[in-house]
């Protein structure tokens, strides 16, 4: 793992994360990302497709975008994992933290609508 990708992956506000189909099929979705050591969070709804495909397939593809998922660089192979609810409510501080106000309305909207089970973390190691 080459940390300064790790670093600028981190440090970016959109990380283009690329699951797969059963059948192959690539699917890329912008994403919110922290770092939070050696690995990247995300943070999405549990019943999102992303969530599904990760747990069938835990290979992906990540790199920067912009806030529409148009890459700004290279993507990397990586792995992810759905996280716990201790790691989910940690990247959730942490993104309030990188996002400001936006991100602490963001999640408590989300808090309201889908309550604390209704998002999860995805763990992505490069």
């Amino acid at each position: 793992m080459d940390d300064t990708q790790l670093e600028r992956l981190g440090k970016g506000k959109y990380l283009l994360l690329t699951s797969f189909r059963k059948n192959g099929t690539p699917v890329a979705t912008p994403v919110w990302v922290v770092r939070d050591g050696d690995t990247l969070g995300v943070w999405t709804v549990a019943d999102a497709g992303k969530v599904k495909r990760i747990r069938a397939r835990a290979d992906v593809l990540v790199g920067p975008c912009d806030l529409r998922g148009n890459p700004t660089g290279d993507q990397m192979p990586a792995t992810a994992e759905i996280c716990d609810a201790a790691t989910t409510a940690r990247y959730r501080k942490l993104l309030a933290r990188k996002y400001g106000v936006l991100g602490r309305v963001t999640l408590l909207g989300s808090k309201l609508r889908r309550g604390a089970d209704g998002t999860v973390g995805i763990r992505v190691t490069l």
